[in-house]
């Protein structure tokens, strides 16, 4: 049990050469399969931490393995749907550009800070950006404007919560530079 979350995590980077497979296929089913996919993948990300929270088996191997991941199936999620013309390619690259630019920045105070915890608003980010992914994943055109809506507030979200996450970063640093630490 205490290996699950690892698995978990290991299992959304399995999904993803499945989840590319699907997307290709060009069909209908494909499509739903793909959308089912890639929902139970980004269940895993909750449910990873919460077991590894719950069990006290966090490792170091799971807090770099999670956020890579992530960040894998994410993407490869946003770049497939801009390659079959299902999401729009500016708000794709807002979100792509922040995710790259908050793993540099968790990168960057791993060693200098405590972390910076999760915001309620980086939540409904996360809900948005993936419910429009699971959406848009579909290729039913009765969720494409819905998909397409939803994705566009998550690019707006992502602006905001990485602007954000940024901000309270460098001053976490900036506090440690001036206490000479």
């Amino acid at each position: 049990m205490s290996k699950l979350p690892n698995i978990l995590s290991l299992s959304r980077i399995a999904a993803v050469p499945l989840l590319v497979a699907l997307v290709l296929l060009g069909v209908a089913a494909a499509d739903w399969a793909a959308a089912l996919l890639f929902a139970l993948a980004a269940m895993t990300d909750f449910f990873d931490g919460w077991i590894a929270r719950r069990l006290d088996v966090s490792s170091d191997f799971g807090r770099l393995i999670d956020p890579i991941a992530d960040k894998l199936l994410v993407i490869t999620a946003i770049v497939l749907l801009v390659a079959v013309d299902r999401a729009p390619v500016v708000a794709a690259l807002v979100i792509v550009l922040r995710e790259v630019l908050v793993s540099g920045v968790r990168e960057f105070l791993a060693g200098a800070s405590s972390g910076l915890p999760v915001t309620r608003l980086a939540k409904w980010k996360t809900a948005a950006q993936m419910t429009a992914i699971i959406l848009l994943l579909t290729g039913a055109s009765g969720l494409a404007g819905p998909g397409t809506v939803l994705f566009w507030i998550a690019a707006v979200l992502t602006c905001v919560t990485g602007y954000d996450y940024v901000r309270r970063g460098l001053a976490q640093v900036s506090a440690r530079w001036r206490a000479g630490a």
